[in-house]
């Protein structure tokens, strides 16, 4: 199973120990770091070569972001190559990165699908969107745009003053993918957290004997999960470390919430952000944020 949910035999490399992945070389971007990363994830025994020469590519189990072809079972993933146009339903296109998850993701995340997904949504298609030339945000304030990700990999190659020799070079590369597998594992763990809460929320609601009281075994996060799943709910009780606690239900939990998150809760398609102290919340039509104060009033 990979992270789109369609069936995929194991390519061949898969079977014995040990992958050889080539990458291009010279300036390297978020989205090859971040695909050689989840193939470390997939196994330990890697190694990599920053090449364009044919015969080396040839003689590589997996060719990231290089080669001109989109083979999952030939082990190529490319996007670069004329007539390319995989792009994911919601309309974000695929970059090196995408296409290693999809085919890879729900096995980096021992074969649970649903945690690779929430890994796209969450990391994946940014990633993407930034390879692609594709904004997903607008900013705010004028002149200050988010530090994201692939800026921060982006980081590691040399300056336009600076001049590294190959080796230099490589471990600037090596580097950045040592960083880019610490930021993919934890985020992987973050999602399976987040579902292992969810499960819990659920099983908390349907074991209830008044709907009015949901009785957590665990302090989990459960906002996200309770509110769209009962209307009943008023209050939450949980173990604490200083006993129990028993917190009301917000009717409309939207603080420090944005894009996919704000919409699952508020069911407005288009609600884009809500401030954390509350004070200000953005949709990106004027019925969105229309309904979103009828919202806030009710």
């Amino acid at each position: 199973m990979i992270a789109d949910g369609r069936q995929s035999a194991a390519p061949a490399f898969l079977e014995s120990r040990g992958m050889l992945i080539a990458t291009h070389d010279g300036s390297f971007h978020a989205d090859e770091v971040f695909a050689v990363a989840a193939l470390r994830l997939l196994d330990e025994n890697v190694e990599v070569v920053r090449t364009r020469e044919p015969g080396a590519l040839a003689a590589a189990d997996v060719r990231v972001d290089v080669g001109f072809r989109d083979d999952a079972r030939g082990g190529d993933f490319d996007h670069h190559q004329r007539g390319f146009d995989a792009t994911r339903a919601n309309g974000v296109r695929y970059a090196s990165f995408g296409l290693v998850w999809r085919e890879f993701g729900a096995r980096v995340c021992d074969g649970d699908a649903e945690v690779a997904a929430a890994v796209d949504e969450t990391l994946v298609q940014t990633v993407d969107a930034n390879d692609t030339g594709q904004r997903l945000t607008e900013s705010l304030v004028d002149g200050v745009r988010p530090f994201s990700i692939s800026g921060v990999i982006g980081g590691y190659n040399a300056r336009w003053d600076e001049t590294l020799t190959p080796e230099e070079e490589r471990r600037r590369f090596d580097d950045a993918v040592v960083l880019a597998r610490d930021i993919l594992a934890r985020e992987i763990a973050a999602a399976g957290a987040g579902r292992r809460a969810e499960r819990i929320v659920h099983a908390a609601i349907a074991a209830a004997p008044d709907a009015r009281v949901v009785e957590l075994p665990v302090n989990a996060p459960w906002k996200q999960a309770l509110v769209p799943a009962t209307a009943d709910a008023l209050f939450v009780l949980y173990p604490k470390r200083q006993g129990f606690g028993l917190e009301a239900v917000p009717t409309a939990p939207w603080c420090g919430l944005e894009g996919p998150e704000l919409v699952a809760v508020t069911g407005v398609a288009d609600a884009l952000f809500c401030h954390a102290k509350r004070f200000l919340v953005v949709a990106a039509s004027h019925a969105g944020i229309t309904r979103l104060a009828e919202l806030a009033l009710a």
